[in-house]
This record gives C-alpha cells, structure tokens and sequence, in this order.
C-alpha cells in the first residue's frame, strides 16, 4: 500500500486528500470518503481506508472545504451544499487517478457523511457501490429527538449567525459537541467523549461550527432518496444512536431496490473504535469486494 498527498480542487477551493494505493498494478477500484459533522479525515477513519487498501481497493480520504487542511474561508462553515459539491469533485478526482478503474468508484459515508453519499449516490448511476455507516438520514427525525429548550437555544444562535452572515460579518461559532445540557449542536450523553475518543495526538479538528448550520439540519433529509440508489447500497446502523434514530435509517434505507442493512447493538459513537469497528469494517470490506473485486 502507498499513500500519497492528493489534493484537488472544488469550485476554486484545494482540498486536502490522502490517496491509498493498493498493491498491483491495477486498474484498481477507489472508494471516495470523507467524515461527518465537523469531523476531519483523521478522526479515524484513516483505519478504515488502510483496511480497504489492504484488501485491494484503493481510497481518496479528503476534508471539505473550510475544514482540517483543506482551504476556505470563513473556517468551520458547514454548508451542506458545498459540502455536495466536494464530494462530486473528489469523485472526478477519483475516476482520473491514473491506476483507477473509473466504473468502479465507491462511497463511504460515516454519520452526516453517510447521508451526503446516499444522495451523491441517488443521483450519479456511475456509483458501483455505497457504504453508509450510522449515517444521518432525516433531519426532522433527529430533531423530534431533540429536548425541546436545546432546540430552541441553538435556533437562537443559528439566526445570529445567519444575520451576521447576511451583513457579511465573521461566522458566531458554537462548539460542534458539549456535554448533556451544554451548548453544542450534539450534546447527547456519549456526543462530546464519543467525538474526542477519534482524535488524535496531533490533529486539525476543532470543536465549533458556524452556528447557521442549525438552521438547515431539519429540512435535510437525504435518507428520502434512498429508493433512487441503483448500485448495491450497506447501510450500517447503529441501533443505540442517539443522534441519528435507527428506526428510521432502516425505513428508508429498505426503500433502496440492492440494500443490504447490518445492525449493530451499540451507540452512534462506538462503532470506529475497538470490537465495534472491527465488526463493521469486516462487514464493510467484504462488501466492498465483492462488488467491486469479485
């Protein structure tokens, strides 16, 4: 396996990508990722890509826009749009890598990402192959989830920050995760230590988001084109999610004509670290060769 700096550009904006190459001369299979909410290519999931690129498949591992080592202003913008148009360029990327076989490129989606590759998926009928790990599926589910109080508190500042947004004024940042009863926009009980266990020694995640994204998290509901994914589609669910409910992952994601679910009985958090991640990449790997090396 080789890994290589990889960047590539998105409307005018160079984002940072790690590149896995398997061994052999290929053309390989490449499976595009990127994290979730916040959340930066370290935070664990370079364990996922080393697994796949062992097994054959090569990667491209990149930060959206505003994040980690990737450019942008203003910092810690979480714009689901452009977030969309990230992942379609790291895509093209992906399909011109010159060992790349372009008919099998793949995604992998883990939380807020998971519902990112569920609509790229629905929409590119190129995709050979979709992971979705306890992905985010339904915005107004999560947010019937919500203690009411909290939802009014962080709609608050969303609109201060959009206001600011609006008189072209520096993002109002509030902190990404935060204990239960403090201000984050996940603060459920395993948000704020379920988030820090994924970060490394050295890493350029932060803990804030420009507060305007609570604004968009109820409309966005990606789990609804889940019936348009064409390609053999896995959807891992964490059944203990506190953030994204199970039951309604698995009712959309049952719309999809080629889903396979697997249900693990953990939380939203535990699934990329210990037992818990090696049974869901196993399950991840075997899936992804046999649809994109068998």
């Amino acid at each position: 396996m080789e890994t290589q700096d990889f960047p590539f550009t998105s409307r005018g904006t160079e984002c940072a990508a790690w590149l896995y190459r398997p061994a052999g001369d290929g053309p390989h299979p490449v499976v595009v990722m990127a994290h979730g909410f916040t959340g930066t290519r370290e935070l664990a999931l370079t364990r996922y890509a080393e697994r796949f690129a062992s097994a054959g498949i090569g990667v491209l591992l990149f930060d959206y826009r505003y994040f980690g080592a990737s450019g942008g202003q203003p910092r810690q913008l979480l714009d689901i749009g452009s977030q969309l148009d990230d992942w379609r360029a790291a895509i093209a990327a992906a399909r011109g890598v010159s060992w790349a076989d372009p008919a099998r490129i793949a995604l992998f989606g883990s939380s807020y990402s998971g519902g990112h590759v569920v609509r790229l998926a629905s929409e590119d009928r190129r995709i050979a192959a979709m992971v979705a790990q306890c992905p985010f599926s339904d915005g107004a589910a999560t947010t019937r989830v919500i203690p009411p109080v909290h939802a009014v508190r962080v709609t608050a500042h969303a609109v201060r920050d959009q206001a600011r947004a609006l008189l072209g004024k520096a993002p109002h940042y509030i902190p990404a995760v935060a204990e239960p009863g403090q201000l984050g926009m996940m603060n459920t009980p395993d948000a704020k230590a379920g988030m820090e266990a994924l970060v490394p020694a050295e890493s350029t995640w932060q803990n804030r988001v420009a507060a305007r994204i609570g604004l968009h998290v109820p409309l966005y509901r990606p789990g609804r084109m889940a019936k348009n994914v064409q390609c053999p589609a896995l959807w891992c669910v964490t059944d203990q999610d506190t953030l994204c409910p199970a039951g309604n992952t698995v009712k959309w994601a049952s719309t999809a004509p080629r889903a396979e679910i697997k249900r693990y009985p953990i939380g939203h958090f535990d699934i990329y670290l210990g037992e818990d991640f090696e049974r869901a990449v196993a399950d991840q790997t075997e899936f992804l060769t046999r649809h994109l090396l068998d």
